[in-house]
């Protein structure tokens, strides 16, 4: 059972401020996250950012990109062939909107769907940004639309998405060759930085391990979320934290700032090492045995205070 609740400022403060459970998340302040109990906890970022540093050899970029990625790359464009062009016309981006942004949306996430409003989107990113086209075949297949500042050459990817959600376009690899595309006209025009945002710090997510296999490297956001932290304790030893925490390995921020990944395993759970994290950014590697790190949670009887 998941328990949600928000805890106030006093709470992180006192014995027993926090909500009662088998493994306690807190989301604040890195400041506030680096004072809070060290027994049994991470700190983790709440979110990271996915970004390709350009210089003078754009080829070296390319080469960052997956080996398998790039053989897929290859392979998709003997299929069909592919171009990546800009669309300036303000009656198309109605069309990307609807057809392509929205409707990929919906299609991946249905009524949990989160979307930028049209207004914000063509105010905040269209009039002021570049709106891509991808055609497969000459044909209409897909589009991104993305955040241009030219003061700092930095491209950041927002809203993208293929022609009306349709599965032939994923089966037809629209999106990773979209990615690359980009990556390739990024290189040619100037960009300094092509940051494809980001998702939440845990390796098992499927958004995680697409994004790293374009050569990007693992940041802290450049916004408001860079200062962010979630803390995470583990307040019991019970087969369903261990098989959560096995399932779930995570980036955890350490003591000097950096990233580093981390596994759990015990004697009955092999570490979950198929999601990978060798990814400029992250700068190292913890396995965790389980039985060892857990071992003193087992001396209490469950209600121990999150202070010690």
């Amino acid at each position: 059972m998941r328990d949600s609740r928000t805890v106030s400022g006093r709470d992180l403060l006192r014995v027993n401020g926090f909500p009662t459970g088998d493994i306690t998340i807190v989301g604040t302040t890195a400041p506030n996250a680096s004072r809070l109990p060290r027994d049994f906890s991470f700190v983790l970022p709440m979110r990271v950012h996915f970004v390709v540093d350009f210089n003078a050899d754009t080829e070296s970029v390319i080469e960052r990109i997956a080996r398998g990625e790039r053989r897929n790359f290859r392979q998709k464009c003997r299929q069909h062939k592919w171009d990546l062009d800009i669309e300036r016309d303000p009656g198309w981006f109605d069309h990307f909107y609807d057809r392509i942004y929205r409707a990929t949306m919906f299609q991946r996430h249905r009524e949990r769907e989160r979307t930028e409003s049209r207004e914000s989107a063509y105010e905040c990113l269209f009039r002021n940004g570049i709106l891509f086209v991808l055609r497969m075949d000459g044909r209409r297949a897909g589009g991104h639309l993305c955040h241009w500042d030219r003061t700092t050459g930095v491209l950041t990817s927002r809203l993208l998405g293929v022609l009306d959600g349709a599965d032939e376009y994923y089966a037809a690899g629209a999106l990773k060759v979209m990615h690359i595309l980009l990556i390739e006209w990024a290189g040619r025009n100037g960009v300094r930085q092509l940051d494809f945002q980001g998702t939440e710090a845990f390796l098992s997510k499927g958004t995680y391990q697409f994004k790293r296999l374009f050569g990007t490297r693992v940041t802290l956001p450049p916004n408001h979320f860079g200062d962010k932290r979630l803390w995470l304790q583990v307040r019991r030893d019970t087969p369903q934290v261990r098989d959560f925490l096995v399932a779930n390995p995570f980036l955890a921020v350490t003591d000097d700032g950096t990233m580093e990944a981390v596994y759990f395993h015990d004697e009955h759970r092999v570490a979950r090492t198929e999601y990978k994290s060798n990814s400029p950014g992250v700068v190292g590697v913890r396995h965790v045995n389980l039985t060892d790190f857990l071992a003193e949670i087992s001396r209490h009887d469950g209600s121990r205070p999150a202070w010690r």
